[in-house]
Order: structure tokens, then sequence, then C-alpha cells
């Protein structure tokens, strides 16, 4: 409800507002999937203290409309349990603080060991990354594995 009501005073006012006073994040866009009916506020950041309440955007990443590679992060046994679901051609809408919806579609799906390969940001490339631990049944959470659904703009 707080962070909703953050992000409608952001869509209105075309600025930052945290959800409670004292909050280290704030909404920065909204990510859907009609066909896996999820909508999600993507918060600023992308450790414990923002994937605790929702996706968060990794900040050595893009912003929607600025023409290279928007990665979010989400939990693999909560906000993002159901990329396991995602299949190639799902179409993603991304709306940005000016609320300006940008339309993606899947055109990757992998498994990376983060150990060994880094995520891959590009300068020129409009597209988003959503990211979440592998595998999604594993009993511990936090091993190197990542699942990736990469999306490029339509």
């Amino acid at each position: 409800m707080l962070i909703n009501g953050a992000w409608n005073d952001t869509i209105a006012r075309g600025e930052e507002y945290k959800p409670w006073s004292w909050a280290d994040m704030h909404p920065v866009m909204k990510l859907s999937s009609e066909k896996h009916d999820q909508s999600f506020i993507v918060l600023s950041g992308d450790k414990g203290n923002s994937l605790a309440f929702g996706p968060g955007h990794n900040y050595d990443s893009y912003k929607p409309g600025d023409g290279g590679t928007v990665v979010i992060s989400g939990h693999r046994d909560t906000h993002f349990e159901f990329l396991e679901d995602v299949s190639l051609d799902d179409v993603f809408e991304v709306t940005d603080r000016n609320n300006n919806t940008t339309s993606y579609v899947v055109n990757d799906i992998k498994i990376i060991d983060s150990d060994q390969q880094d995520i891959t940001v590009y300068d020129d490339q409009a597209e988003i990354k959503l990211i979440t631990c592998y595998p999604f049944d594993a009993v511990i959470a936090g091993g190197p594995l990542r699942y990736i659904v990469t999306a490029k703009l339509i």
C-alpha cells in the first residue's frame, strides 16, 4: 500500500517519493506481464533492503528510455517465482516515472554461474534483464547460479 502510494506520487509529480520517511529506496518503474498476471513496482537498488519489498533496479544499469540494458532483480521464491514459467516471445511492459510505457519481448533465457560470468550491461541495446537465483526449488538460497530472462525493446 505504501509503495503503491509512493509510485502514484512519483507518477503524478515526476519526482522520487519514498514509501515511508526512513526508507532507503524509492519506486523507479513498474514492471508488468499480462500473460503471467503479474505487476510489480520496481524499487531503487537490488540489495536486501529493496528486494524484501519487491524487485529492485540495479544502480549500475540503465533506466528505461535511456537506450541501454535495464537490470531488474527479484527473489526466486517470491516476486520473481513466475520467471520459471516465462517463455520466448512473452511480452513485458515497463512504465517509467514519467508514465511512459514501453514493451519488451523475451528473446533469451539462460542460466549463468555468477562466480564465473558477469551480467552484461550494454550501452547500445534497449533491453531488460530480469534476474533471480536458480534453481527455483533450491533448499538453500544464495548459490551462484542466476536465471536470466532477457527481453528486447519492441
